[in-house]
């Protein structure tokens, strides 16, 4: 039975996720440990590997709707998930309650960091035209740097790094705020991949649970994405910034 309300809370969660192309493991974490119970070690393991299937989905539907630029999403990802595969091990290290707090800070820190970002921009994150992305080394090198970084903090914390993501995607890459939010979709899945796959070589991963995240998210997050290119950008300005803040305040509790 909590299974199915677990299932349910995840649609829900989902369509938020897809809208600002959140991999969203971090509010995942926050609920699975505060609303349901579980250890933070498996929420971790859990989320991370939930968050997959949920970013796979959301990134379907937003290569369909033309919010990705494809290289380099697989340019960033890759290095990612090198990132999330050594650094997710290191989480066995630290004590369930200091974890629960760093992961806490992690996610409050991503929202005001993208906060800041997007205040100090300018107009040029919510430009809608297509961007030209020339692959050089000097654009290489920051795609394996954002994606190296992003990825060992969310193999170590269990969650996504959405938003330090999209901040490296926008500051350092170049990509306007919808092209961010749907390349991120597309970097989170080798980062979760990997990264879940550290957590199950140690135990932390609860393949029920992470069925039932699953069918929840994935759904949902198909759906989200349909809304990311159809609202005000504001809108997906104040949705971006406030998502891992809710998450970081219900994990706080």
């Amino acid at each position: 039975m909590q299974l199915i309300e677990i299932s349910l809370v995840m649609v829900l969660l989902g369509l938020l996720l897809g809208f600002v192309g959140a991999g969203g493991s971090g509010f995942i974490i926050a609920i699975l440990t505060v609303v349901f119970g579980y250890p933070i070690h498996t929420a971790l393991g859990t989320a991370l590997a939930a968050m997959f299937f949920s970013s796979l989905s959301g990134s379907v539907s937003h290569y369909r709707e033309g919010n990705m630029v494809l290289k380099t999403g697989l340019l960033v990802g890759v290095s990612g998930a090198l990132g999330a595969w050594f650094s997710s091990g290191w989480s066995s290290f630290i004590p369930e309650e200091k974890l629960g707090w760093m992961t806490s800070g992690m996610l409050f820190a991503s929202g005001l960091a993208l906060w800041f970002r997007m205040a100090y921009m300018g107009n040029k994150a919510a430009e809608a035209g297509v961007p030209v992305v020339a692959f050089t080394w000097p654009y290489a090198v920051n795609a394996v740097l954002v994606g190296g970084v992003t990825g060992a903090l969310s193999g170590l914390f269990g969650i996504g790094s959405t938003p330090f993501i999209q901040l490296g995607l926008m500051l350092l890459l170049g990509l306007p705020m919808r092209y961010a939010a749907g390349t991120t979709m597309l970097v989170i899945i080798p980062i979760a991949l990997a990264g879940g796959a550290g957590y199950f070589t140690l135990g932390y991963l609860d393949v029920p649970l992470l069925l039932a995240v699953v069918a929840g998210t994935m759904s949902g997050s198909y759906v989200g994405a349909k809304f990311t290119k159809r609202v005000p950008v504001a809108w997906l300005k104040i949705c971006m910034v406030v998502t891992p803040m809710i998450g970081a305040t219900i994990l706080l509790l």
